[in-house]
């Protein structure tokens, strides 16, 4: 099936009762288990609800099971904790969302498990590598600056070395990319973001090979990482929409970069879908599209929160992903825990805004971006 069937049909199931083609949504937590064949408890991942949308993920990222957690964070720390031990190392590619760096500053230490961030380019992450290093962690396109990583090179580099490979494919999402298919081990999503799609949502998903996703399981079931089944019913009703909001989103995206692209007012645009960007030519080549998100410099003399106050269409607001169009500004908000120091390293200043393209005309959310440079 192509991605816009998969989106709407796999991983269904009927409500066979009453003829309902949605699934039904089991709000019990306590389920019988005499007649099943194995103990089915909302913590452990295993009811209808869960599976379901775990189903439909797999599909759609072409993978073999699934998990849907409480959050993209929930989905990240179970992949860290679940197959990292004491004396491993850890590739990182810089970049990464705001909430992973605090993560993996806080807690990868005090549990002994060294890491190393790396500029996310194949030769710098390759030359990071040591003889200890047990996996590789990368984000593409990269949250602010929409940096590309090579995905096949850097899978080809790591399997026979026997490192397990992570991207987070938050921004891409399994319509434009999909990382399984171009060799890397797991996959991973901020749910809250494309895949819920409507802003009102917050999980997260790992898709991957069955023992990899099973200890990963085993981390979460632990630590309590589940979704209740209303949030997963709510998800899977997105993920069916989700191919048609994704290609709108992109081809909005596209049409505004290279709008802001031409204008004197606008210091630089990040975006891979421009043929000017330097992860264009890798972009192409592994992804269908190029994304419903770009980021973007304010010209010297414009000050980024008067700017963002004279939007009138474009919300300034947290998060990303959603139908309508949002802004914000890394520094202040997705990457406020990062030390001011790393930040100004790779470039996240004042001056940066993220936008979050919706699927509203191309013409009105670029009138308004204009107009606030007007101001």
């Amino acid at each position: 099936m192509k991605k816009a069937t998969e989106a709407v049909r796999a991983g269904n199931r009927r409500e066979n009762n009453m003829g309902g083609l949605n699934t039904p949504v089991v709000t019990s937590s306590a389920i019988e288990y005499l007649d099943d064949s194995e103990v089915r408890y909302p913590r452990y991942f295993n009811t209808l609800n869960h599976a379901v949308a775990a189903d439909k993920m797999s599909a759609l990222e072409g993978a073999e099971t699934g998990l849907v957690t409480s959050s993209g964070m929930a989905a990240t720390a179970s992949i860290l904790f679940g197959l990292l031990q004491r004396g491993d190392h850890v590739v990182f590619s810089e970049g990464l969302y705001g909430g992973t760096y605090a993560l993996i500053a806080a807690d990868l230490d005090r549990i002994g498990v060294a890491y190393s961030f790396a500029e996310p380019q194949t030769a710098t992450l390759r030359a990071a590598v040591r003889n200890d290093t047990r996996m590789l962690f990368a984000e593409s396109p990269t949250n602010p600056l929409m940096t590309v990583v090579d995905i096949a090179a850097l899978a080809e580099f790591a399997r026979p070395r026997g490192i397990v490979t992570v991207l987070d494919n938050t921004f891409a999402t399994p319509i434009l990319q999909n990382p399984l298919q171009l060799g890397f081990d797991l996959v991973v999503h901020s749910g809250t973001k494309y895949l819920g799609g409507h802003s009102d949502l917050i999980c997260g998903t790992v898709n991957g090979p069955r023992d990899l996703v099973g200890k990963v399981r085993e981390h979460a079931i632990n630590h309590g990482g589940c979704l209740n089944a209303q949030d997963c019913y709510l998800l899977e009703r997105s993920l069916k929409t989700l191919e048609l909001r994704v290609r709108r989103q992109s081809e909005n995206a596209a049409a505004i970069a290279q709008r802001l692209h031409a204008d004197p007012r606008v210091g630089r645009v990040f975006y891979p879908g421009l043929a000017s960007d330097p992860g264009h030519a890798v972009a192409a080549r592994q992804m269908d599209g190029f994304g419903g998100m770009l980021s973007f410099e304010l010209a010297a003399g414009i000050e980024p929160v008067a700017y963002l106050r004279r939007l009138r269409l474009v919300t300034p607001a947290v998060s990303l992903g959603g139908v309508e169009s949002t802004i914000c500004q890394p520094l202040a908000t997705s990457h406020q825990k990062m030390p001011a120091a790393e930040r100004e390293r790779l470039g996240i200043t004042a001056s940066l805004l993220r936008l979050s393209t919706g699927i509203e005309d191309a013409g009105d959310i670029i009138g308004d971006l204009l107009q606030a440079l007007d101001g």
